[in-house]
Protein backbone atom coordinates (compact mmCIF):
# COMPACT_ATOMS: atom_id res chain seq x y z
CA UNK A 1 0.00 0.00 0.00
CA UNK A 2 1.48 3.52 -1.15
CA UNK A 3 2.54 5.95 1.61
CA UNK A 4 0.51 8.66 2.42
CA UNK A 5 2.47 11.68 3.02
CA UNK A 6 1.34 14.96 5.06
CA UNK A 7 4.34 17.48 3.87
CA UNK A 8 6.93 16.93 1.22
CA UNK A 9 9.39 14.36 1.50
CA UNK A 10 13.23 15.12 1.89
CA UNK A 11 15.13 14.85 -1.19
CA UNK A 12 16.77 11.31 -0.84
CA UNK A 13 13.16 9.92 -0.85
CA UNK A 14 12.46 11.76 -4.18
CA UNK A 15 14.09 9.86 -6.23
CA UNK A 16 11.81 6.74 -6.56
CA UNK A 17 8.76 8.90 -6.93
CA UNK A 18 10.39 11.11 -9.25
CA UNK A 19 11.92 8.32 -11.95
CA UNK A 20 8.03 7.34 -11.79
CA UNK A 21 6.67 10.71 -12.88
CA UNK A 22 9.29 10.98 -15.13
CA UNK A 23 8.38 8.19 -17.28
CA UNK A 24 4.55 9.70 -17.34
CA UNK A 25 6.09 12.91 -18.80
CA UNK A 26 7.33 10.95 -21.28
CA UNK A 27 3.91 9.81 -21.99
CA UNK A 28 2.91 13.20 -22.04
CA UNK A 29 5.39 14.75 -24.37
CA UNK A 30 5.01 11.74 -27.04
CA UNK A 31 1.44 12.05 -27.01
CA UNK A 32 0.94 15.63 -26.94
CA UNK A 33 3.61 16.70 -29.43
CA UNK A 34 2.20 13.93 -32.02
CA UNK A 35 0.05 16.81 -32.90
CA UNK A 36 2.08 18.85 -34.91
CA UNK A 37 3.10 15.60 -37.54
CA UNK A 38 -0.88 14.53 -37.30
CA UNK A 39 -1.61 18.23 -39.01
CA UNK A 40 0.33 17.49 -41.75
CA UNK A 41 -1.27 13.70 -41.35
CA UNK A 42 -4.74 14.78 -41.62
CA UNK A 43 -4.39 17.56 -44.19
CA UNK A 44 -3.44 14.28 -46.74
CA UNK A 45 -5.13 11.78 -45.05
CA UNK A 46 -8.55 13.75 -45.34
CA UNK A 47 -7.72 16.20 -47.97
CA UNK A 48 -8.75 19.25 -45.66
CA UNK A 49 -7.44 22.79 -45.70
CA UNK A 50 -5.42 24.45 -42.77
CA UNK A 51 -8.51 25.66 -40.95
CA UNK A 52 -9.72 21.57 -40.72
CA UNK A 53 -6.41 20.22 -40.09
CA UNK A 54 -5.70 22.60 -36.98
CA UNK A 55 -9.09 21.08 -35.50
CA UNK A 56 -6.36 18.38 -34.49
CA UNK A 57 -4.83 20.50 -31.94
CA UNK A 58 -7.91 22.26 -31.11
CA UNK A 59 -9.91 18.97 -30.60
CA UNK A 60 -6.77 17.74 -28.02
CA UNK A 61 -6.37 20.64 -26.27
CA UNK A 62 -10.23 21.80 -25.81
CA UNK A 63 -10.58 18.54 -23.26
CA UNK A 64 -8.43 19.99 -20.74
CA UNK A 65 -10.79 23.46 -20.46
CA UNK A 66 -13.50 20.55 -20.26
CA UNK A 67 -12.39 18.01 -18.25
CA UNK A 68 -9.67 19.44 -15.27
CA UNK A 69 -12.54 20.40 -12.97
CA UNK A 70 -14.15 17.03 -13.27
CA UNK A 71 -10.31 15.67 -12.68
CA UNK A 72 -9.86 17.65 -9.42
CA UNK A 73 -13.24 16.29 -8.36
CA UNK A 74 -11.97 12.90 -9.38
CA UNK A 75 -8.82 13.29 -7.79
CA UNK A 76 -10.18 13.89 -4.38
CA UNK A 77 -12.00 10.15 -4.21
CA UNK A 78 -9.20 7.94 -5.92
CA UNK A 79 -6.00 10.33 -4.46
CA UNK A 80 -3.44 11.23 -7.23
CA UNK A 81 -2.14 7.99 -7.73
CA UNK A 82 -5.29 5.87 -8.83
CA UNK A 83 -6.00 8.82 -10.50
CA UNK A 84 -2.99 9.05 -12.55
CA UNK A 85 -3.62 5.27 -13.43
CA UNK A 86 -7.29 6.26 -14.55
CA UNK A 87 -5.85 9.12 -16.39
CA UNK A 88 -3.82 6.56 -18.40
CA UNK A 89 -6.51 4.13 -19.06
CA UNK A 90 -8.67 6.96 -20.50
CA UNK A 91 -5.72 7.68 -23.15
CA UNK A 92 -5.74 3.73 -24.12
CA UNK A 93 -9.59 4.29 -25.05
CA UNK A 94 -8.22 7.63 -27.01
CA UNK A 95 -5.52 5.93 -28.90
CA UNK A 96 -7.60 3.18 -30.12
CA UNK A 97 -10.62 5.56 -30.81
CA UNK A 98 -7.84 7.82 -33.18
CA UNK A 99 -6.29 4.78 -34.86
CA UNK A 100 -9.37 3.11 -35.91
CA UNK A 101 -11.06 6.07 -36.65
CA UNK A 102 -7.83 7.74 -38.80
CA UNK A 103 -7.67 4.25 -40.49
CA UNK A 104 -11.72 4.66 -41.55
CA UNK A 105 -10.99 8.06 -42.56
CA UNK A 106 -13.69 9.51 -40.34
CA UNK A 107 -12.67 12.87 -39.76
CA UNK A 108 -14.70 13.59 -36.41
CA UNK A 109 -14.47 10.45 -35.40
CA UNK A 110 -10.50 10.88 -35.15
CA UNK A 111 -10.76 14.39 -33.62
CA UNK A 112 -13.53 12.53 -30.97
CA UNK A 113 -10.20 10.06 -30.34
CA UNK A 114 -7.91 12.60 -30.28
CA UNK A 115 -10.32 14.35 -27.87
CA UNK A 116 -10.58 11.31 -25.60
CA UNK A 117 -6.57 11.10 -24.77
CA UNK A 118 -6.61 14.82 -24.09
CA UNK A 119 -9.69 14.15 -21.23
CA UNK A 120 -7.27 11.27 -19.81
CA UNK A 121 -3.83 13.89 -19.80
CA UNK A 122 -6.44 16.47 -18.48
CA UNK A 123 -6.80 14.00 -15.57
CA UNK A 124 -2.81 12.83 -15.57
CA UNK A 125 -1.77 16.31 -15.58
CA UNK A 126 -4.37 17.76 -13.05
CA UNK A 127 -2.58 15.06 -10.47
CA UNK A 128 1.28 14.79 -11.67
CA UNK A 129 2.05 18.46 -11.78
CA UNK A 130 1.10 19.43 -8.44
CA UNK A 131 2.34 16.66 -7.00
CA UNK A 132 5.97 17.10 -8.31
CA UNK A 133 5.23 20.53 -7.87
CA UNK A 134 5.06 19.87 -3.99
CA UNK A 135 6.96 16.30 -3.77
CA UNK A 136 9.83 18.93 -2.40
CA UNK A 137 10.56 22.37 -1.48
CA UNK A 138 8.45 25.13 -3.56
CA UNK A 139 10.50 27.08 -4.38
CA UNK A 140 12.65 24.94 -6.14
CA UNK A 141 9.94 23.28 -7.99
CA UNK A 142 10.69 24.51 -11.34
CA UNK A 143 14.13 22.12 -11.05
CA UNK A 144 12.71 19.19 -10.43
CA UNK A 145 9.79 20.24 -13.02
CA UNK A 146 12.93 20.80 -15.71
CA UNK A 147 13.61 17.35 -15.27
CA UNK A 148 10.29 16.07 -16.02
CA UNK A 149 10.83 19.28 -18.60
CA UNK A 150 13.67 17.07 -20.23
CA UNK A 151 11.49 13.74 -20.01
CA UNK A 152 8.73 15.39 -21.91
CA UNK A 153 10.76 16.75 -24.26
CA UNK A 154 12.90 13.71 -25.26
CA UNK A 155 9.90 11.49 -26.00
CA UNK A 156 8.47 14.80 -28.30
CA UNK A 157 11.60 14.65 -30.48
CA UNK A 158 11.50 11.02 -31.23
CA UNK A 159 7.28 11.66 -31.33
CA UNK A 160 7.28 13.09 -34.98
CA UNK A 161 10.92 11.17 -35.96
CA UNK A 162 8.59 7.79 -35.31
CA UNK A 163 5.59 9.26 -36.79
CA UNK A 164 7.72 10.80 -39.64
CA UNK A 165 9.26 7.15 -40.49
CA UNK A 166 6.55 5.03 -39.75
CA UNK A 167 3.62 6.81 -41.44
CA UNK A 168 4.67 10.23 -43.13
CA UNK A 169 7.90 8.91 -45.15
CA UNK A 170 7.10 9.93 -49.09
CA UNK A 171 4.23 12.17 -48.43
CA UNK A 172 5.52 14.70 -50.76
CA UNK A 173 5.63 12.35 -53.48
CA UNK A 174 2.20 10.99 -52.23
CA UNK A 175 0.52 14.46 -52.55
CA UNK A 176 1.93 14.90 -56.10
CA UNK A 177 0.41 11.37 -56.84
CA UNK A 178 -2.72 11.98 -54.98
CA UNK A 179 -3.37 15.53 -57.01
CA UNK A 180 -2.91 13.85 -60.23
CA UNK A 181 -4.40 10.51 -59.89
CA UNK A 182 -8.42 10.00 -60.55
CA UNK A 183 -10.85 9.60 -58.07
CA UNK A 184 -10.65 6.21 -57.67
CA UNK A 185 -6.94 5.72 -57.43
CA UNK A 186 -7.13 9.11 -55.11
CA UNK A 187 -9.45 7.05 -52.81
CA UNK A 188 -7.02 3.88 -52.87
CA UNK A 189 -4.18 6.07 -51.86
CA UNK A 190 -5.45 7.93 -49.29
CA UNK A 191 -6.33 4.24 -47.96
CA UNK A 192 -3.69 3.28 -48.22
CA UNK A 193 -1.96 6.44 -46.33
CA UNK A 194 -4.54 6.54 -43.84
CA UNK A 195 -4.21 2.76 -42.36
CA UNK A 196 -0.58 3.49 -41.62
CA UNK A 197 -1.14 4.94 -38.57
CA UNK A 198 -3.60 2.14 -37.30
CA UNK A 199 -0.52 -0.16 -35.70
CA UNK A 200 1.51 2.62 -34.22
CA UNK A 201 -1.93 3.62 -32.37
CA UNK A 202 -2.27 0.30 -31.39
CA UNK A 203 0.77 -0.42 -30.34
CA UNK A 204 0.34 2.92 -28.04
CA UNK A 205 -2.64 2.00 -26.59
CA UNK A 206 -1.75 -1.15 -25.28
CA UNK A 207 1.85 0.62 -23.71
CA UNK A 208 -1.14 2.78 -22.29
CA UNK A 209 -2.77 0.04 -20.04
CA UNK A 210 0.15 -1.40 -19.22
CA UNK A 211 1.70 1.52 -17.85
CA UNK A 212 -1.55 2.34 -15.80
CA UNK A 213 -0.78 -1.30 -14.01
CA UNK A 214 2.46 -0.65 -13.08
CA UNK A 215 1.33 2.45 -11.81
CA UNK A 216 -1.24 1.45 -9.87
CA UNK A 217 1.30 -1.32 -8.78
CA UNK A 218 4.18 1.12 -8.02
CA UNK A 219 5.29 2.16 -4.43
CA UNK A 220 4.04 6.00 -5.65
CA UNK A 221 3.25 7.65 -2.29
CA UNK A 222 0.57 9.88 -1.80
CA UNK A 223 0.81 13.40 -0.88
CA UNK A 224 -1.40 15.47 1.15
CA UNK A 225 -1.12 18.92 -0.78
CA UNK A 226 -2.98 20.63 2.38
CA UNK A 227 0.45 20.03 4.57
CA UNK A 228 3.19 20.35 1.69
CA UNK A 229 1.79 23.52 0.81
CA UNK A 230 0.80 25.40 3.38
CA UNK A 231 -1.10 28.52 3.20
CA UNK A 232 0.73 30.34 5.60
CA UNK A 233 4.07 30.81 3.47
CA UNK A 234 2.21 32.84 1.60
CA UNK A 235 0.08 34.79 5.03
CA UNK A 236 -3.18 32.96 3.93
CA UNK A 237 -5.10 30.87 6.40
CA UNK A 238 -8.66 29.88 5.82
CA UNK A 239 -9.28 31.86 2.40
CA UNK A 240 -11.18 30.96 -0.38
CA UNK A 241 -9.59 30.00 -3.81
CA UNK A 242 -11.16 33.40 -5.07
CA UNK A 243 -8.62 35.72 -2.57
CA UNK A 244 -5.48 34.11 -4.47
CA UNK A 245 -4.92 36.80 -7.26
CA UNK A 246 -0.96 34.95 -7.95
CA UNK A 247 -3.54 32.08 -9.06
CA UNK A 248 -5.75 33.78 -11.08
CA UNK A 249 -2.93 35.62 -12.96
CA UNK A 250 -1.41 32.24 -12.83
CA UNK A 251 -3.77 30.69 -14.88
CA UNK A 252 -3.87 33.36 -17.95
CA UNK A 253 -0.50 33.39 -17.72
CA UNK A 254 -0.21 29.68 -18.46
CA UNK A 255 -3.31 30.15 -21.06
CA UNK A 256 -0.81 32.43 -23.08
CA UNK A 257 1.95 30.18 -22.27
CA UNK A 258 0.86 27.40 -24.35
CA UNK A 259 -0.62 28.98 -27.04
CA UNK A 260 2.69 29.52 -27.91
CA UNK A 261 4.30 26.82 -26.84
CA UNK A 262 1.91 25.17 -29.35
CA UNK A 263 2.63 27.62 -32.19
CA UNK A 264 6.08 27.11 -32.26
CA UNK A 265 5.71 23.20 -32.01
CA UNK A 266 2.92 22.60 -33.68
CA UNK A 267 2.14 25.11 -36.03
CA UNK A 268 6.01 25.47 -37.28
CA UNK A 269 4.95 23.00 -40.38
CA UNK A 270 2.36 25.24 -41.65
CA UNK A 271 4.06 28.25 -40.73
CA UNK A 272 7.56 26.54 -42.90
CA UNK A 273 5.02 25.54 -45.18
CA UNK A 274 4.19 29.43 -45.82
CA UNK A 275 7.14 29.87 -47.16
CA UNK A 276 7.09 27.33 -50.14
CA UNK A 277 9.61 25.09 -47.77
CA UNK A 278 8.47 20.96 -49.09
CA UNK A 279 6.39 18.71 -46.87
CA UNK A 280 9.46 16.42 -46.78
CA UNK A 281 11.35 18.70 -44.49
CA UNK A 282 8.54 20.72 -42.78
CA UNK A 283 7.15 17.39 -41.34
CA UNK A 284 10.18 17.59 -39.12
CA UNK A 285 10.19 21.03 -38.10
CA UNK A 286 8.41 20.04 -34.57
CA UNK A 287 11.67 17.98 -33.81
CA UNK A 288 13.84 21.10 -33.92
CA UNK A 289 11.72 23.30 -32.09
CA UNK A 290 11.30 20.22 -29.03
CA UNK A 291 15.38 20.24 -29.41
CA UNK A 292 15.66 23.67 -28.72
CA UNK A 293 13.16 22.74 -25.77
CA UNK A 294 15.20 20.23 -24.60
CA UNK A 295 18.42 22.34 -24.10
CA UNK A 296 16.40 24.94 -22.20
CA UNK A 297 15.33 22.52 -19.85
CA UNK A 298 19.48 21.30 -19.32
CA UNK A 299 20.21 25.00 -18.58
CA UNK A 300 17.33 25.82 -16.19
CA UNK A 301 17.86 22.31 -14.08
CA UNK A 302 21.61 23.75 -13.90
CA UNK A 303 20.84 27.32 -12.72
CA UNK A 304 17.60 26.75 -10.75
CA UNK A 305 17.44 27.50 -7.88
CA UNK A 306 21.37 27.55 -7.73
CA UNK A 307 22.01 30.73 -9.60
CA UNK A 308 19.23 32.40 -10.31
CA UNK A 309 15.05 31.97 -9.09
CA UNK A 310 12.16 30.58 -10.99
CA UNK A 311 10.57 33.89 -11.17
CA UNK A 312 13.64 35.93 -12.73
CA UNK A 313 14.21 33.04 -15.09
CA UNK A 314 10.96 33.07 -16.52
CA UNK A 315 11.14 37.04 -17.02
CA UNK A 316 14.25 36.24 -18.94
CA UNK A 317 12.81 33.66 -21.16
CA UNK A 318 9.76 36.17 -21.53
CA UNK A 319 12.28 38.31 -23.09
CA UNK A 320 14.18 35.58 -25.58
CA UNK A 321 10.27 35.33 -26.04
CA UNK A 322 9.91 38.72 -27.85
CA UNK A 323 13.64 38.88 -29.60
CA UNK A 324 12.98 35.83 -31.31
CA UNK A 325 9.64 36.69 -32.35
CA UNK A 326 10.88 40.02 -33.47
CA UNK A 327 13.76 38.00 -35.41
CA UNK A 328 10.80 35.31 -37.16
CA UNK A 329 9.26 38.33 -38.33
CA UNK A 330 12.33 40.35 -40.04
CA UNK A 331 13.52 36.95 -41.37
CA UNK A 332 12.31 34.90 -44.24
CA UNK A 333 12.57 30.75 -45.26
CA UNK A 334 14.91 28.89 -43.12
CA UNK A 335 16.31 31.47 -41.01
CA UNK A 336 12.71 32.60 -39.61
CA UNK A 337 11.89 28.69 -39.13
CA UNK A 338 15.01 28.71 -37.14
CA UNK A 339 13.77 31.56 -35.21
CA UNK A 340 10.53 29.93 -34.45
CA UNK A 341 12.22 27.13 -33.54
CA UNK A 342 14.36 28.89 -31.53
CA UNK A 343 11.23 29.68 -29.04
CA UNK A 344 11.52 26.59 -27.51
CA UNK A 345 14.55 27.37 -26.00
CA UNK A 346 12.74 30.49 -24.40
CA UNK A 347 9.24 28.34 -23.51
CA UNK A 348 11.05 25.64 -21.99
CA UNK A 349 11.37 26.92 -18.51
CA UNK A 350 8.05 28.66 -18.55
CA UNK A 351 5.46 25.96 -17.54
CA UNK A 352 8.38 24.73 -14.68
CA UNK A 353 8.61 28.38 -13.25
CA UNK A 354 4.55 29.74 -14.15
CA UNK A 355 2.83 26.22 -12.29
CA UNK A 356 4.43 26.78 -9.08
CA UNK A 357 4.66 30.08 -8.60
CA UNK A 358 0.94 30.38 -9.35
CA UNK A 359 0.02 27.16 -6.40
CA UNK A 360 1.88 28.42 -3.82
CA UNK A 361 0.52 28.42 -0.48
CA UNK A 362 -2.89 27.43 -1.88
CA UNK A 363 -3.17 24.88 0.69
CA UNK A 364 -6.39 22.76 0.74
CA UNK A 365 -7.17 24.88 -2.39
CA UNK A 366 -3.67 22.86 -4.25
CA UNK A 367 -6.23 20.54 -6.50
CA UNK A 368 -8.65 22.64 -7.84
CA UNK A 369 -5.94 25.41 -7.94
CA UNK A 370 -4.21 22.56 -10.48
CA UNK A 371 -7.56 21.48 -12.08
CA UNK A 372 -7.66 25.71 -12.95
CA UNK A 373 -4.37 25.54 -13.89
CA UNK A 374 -4.65 22.93 -16.67
CA UNK A 375 -7.94 24.54 -17.70
CA UNK A 376 -5.32 26.92 -19.02
CA UNK A 377 -4.00 24.45 -21.46
CA UNK A 378 -7.23 25.37 -23.73
CA UNK A 379 -4.68 27.70 -25.02
CA UNK A 380 -3.31 25.93 -27.51
CA UNK A 381 -6.62 24.66 -28.60
CA UNK A 382 -7.61 28.70 -29.37
CA UNK A 383 -4.51 31.20 -29.99
CA UNK A 384 -3.47 28.83 -33.27
CA UNK A 385 -7.19 28.32 -34.25
CA UNK A 386 -6.74 32.31 -33.95
CA UNK A 387 -3.48 31.89 -36.63
CA UNK A 388 -4.82 29.75 -39.03
CA UNK A 389 -7.61 32.30 -39.66
CA UNK A 390 -5.80 35.34 -39.32
CA UNK A 391 -3.55 34.45 -41.99
CA UNK A 392 -5.67 34.28 -44.58
CA UNK A 393 -6.32 37.67 -43.91
CA UNK A 394 -2.71 39.34 -43.52
CA UNK A 395 0.82 38.27 -44.11
CA UNK A 396 1.17 35.06 -42.33
CA UNK A 397 4.38 36.21 -40.34
CA UNK A 398 2.54 39.19 -38.90
CA UNK A 399 -0.24 36.91 -37.97
CA UNK A 400 2.19 34.84 -36.31
CA UNK A 401 4.04 38.13 -34.60
CA UNK A 402 0.80 39.93 -33.79
CA UNK A 403 -0.16 37.25 -31.21
CA UNK A 404 2.81 35.66 -30.04
CA UNK A 405 3.93 39.40 -28.85
CA UNK A 406 1.51 40.07 -26.83
CA UNK A 407 1.91 36.73 -24.88
CA UNK A 408 5.45 37.07 -24.24
CA UNK A 409 4.72 40.83 -22.92
CA UNK A 410 2.18 39.26 -20.39
CA UNK A 411 4.46 36.12 -19.27
CA UNK A 412 7.14 38.89 -18.67
CA UNK A 413 4.56 40.67 -16.75
CA UNK A 414 3.81 37.33 -14.46
CA UNK A 415 7.52 36.93 -14.07
CA UNK A 416 8.50 40.10 -12.72
CA UNK A 417 5.14 41.13 -10.18
CA UNK A 418 2.27 39.15 -11.37
CA UNK A 419 2.98 36.08 -9.39
CA UNK A 420 3.73 38.25 -5.74
CA UNK A 421 0.40 40.10 -6.28
CA UNK A 422 -2.04 39.90 -3.19
CA UNK A 423 0.47 37.63 -1.27
CA UNK A 424 1.54 39.28 2.26
CA UNK A 425 5.52 37.18 2.08
CA UNK A 426 6.20 37.67 -1.32
CA UNK A 427 8.64 35.67 -2.32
Amino acid sequence: MATTLAAAPTDRSNIGPMMIIGVLFFIFGFVTWLNGPLITFVKLAFQVQDAYAFLVPFAFYISYFVFSLPASMVLRRTGMKKGMALGLFVMAIGAMMFGQFATMRVFFGALAGLFVIGAGLSLLQTASNPYISILGPIDSAAQRIAFMGICNKFAGILAPLLIGALVLHGIGDLDQQVKAADPATRTMLLDTFAAKIHLPYMIMAGALVLLAVWVVRSSLPEIKPAGANDERAIGHTGRSIFSFPHLWLGVLCLFLYVGVEVMAGDAIGTYGQGFGLPLDQTKFFTAFTLGAMLLGYVVGLLVIPRFVSQQRYLAVSAVLGVLFTLGAYITHGYASVMFVAALGFANAMMWPAIFPLAIKGLGRHTEAASALLIMGIVGGALIPQVFVHLKEHIDFQLAFALLMLPCYLYILYYGMRGHRVGQEHAG
